[in-house]
């Protein structure tokens, strides 16, 4: 990961882009806060009792799944999931496709809702509702090194969604989808505006219904 900061800071001061003024971080910022605040208030709280008692019942183990990601500027933070993977699998256990904790685990990833812990980042302050996702380290270090671009993404906050992803880029870890994601990445943080965010947000509430 020094690698990573050492490219960055050589190249973070190169554009003039929307979110180097202070009055649109200031806009950007109390959107999350009052969007994740409601989230974590009237949403949260209904969705974990149910998806807990899922994981315990199907997945034993813990809830909750914490891994360190990078976050603006190349600062590492801690980011939360609920956890989708059967904590007693391991890589040489034969796993029923058919199985409740297979099928529990597909069923958080699909929808995103193993991501609604995030707004918890959010609020912190270690992530924004909008912005490109973070990626584990071992797969920053891996993509930094083929592709040059790639650690401006970290001039702004990791999204819980972004532009990339709602235009179909999601999750992919072949180079050349990981290149492509890395342009949507950098058009949002070039064209930025609280339009734009809204409009990330309402099309990922749109595909999460479609599944």
């Amino acid at each position: 990961m020094e690698a990573l900061t050492i490219k960055m800071n050589s190249v973070l001061t190169k554009n003039n882009t929307p979110l180097t003024r202070n009055g649109n971080r200031v806009m950007k910022r109390t959107f999350d806060i009052m969007t994740a605040s409601v989230v974590l208030i009237f949403i949260y709280p209904w969705v974990y009792i149910f998806v807990a008692c899922g994981i315990k019942i199907f997945m034993p183990g813990p809830i909750m799944f914490k891994q360190k990601r990078t976050g603006k500027d190349g600062r590492i933070f801690t980011c939360y999931k609920f956890r989708s993977m059967d904590a007693r699998n391991k890589s040489d256990i034969y796993v029923d496709p058919e199985s409740n904790s297979l099928i529990l685990g597909n069923l958080l990833r699909s929808s995103s809702i193993d991501e609604l812990p995030q707004f918890w980042n959010v609020l912190k302050g270690d992530m924004s509702i909008i912005g490109p996702r973070p990626h584990m380290l071992v797969h920053d270090d891996e993509y930094t090194s083929s592709i040059p671009e790639y650690p401006l993404r970290y001039r702004v906050k990791p999204g819980i969604t972004g532009w990339a992803q709602v235009n179909g880029l999601r999750g992919e870890r072949e180079l050349q989808r990981v290149k492509m994601r890395v342009e949507y990445d950098l058009w949002y943080i070039e064209n930025w505006s609280v339009l734009l965010d809204l409009k990330i947000m309402f099309r990922t509430v749109g595909v999460m219904m479609k599944g």
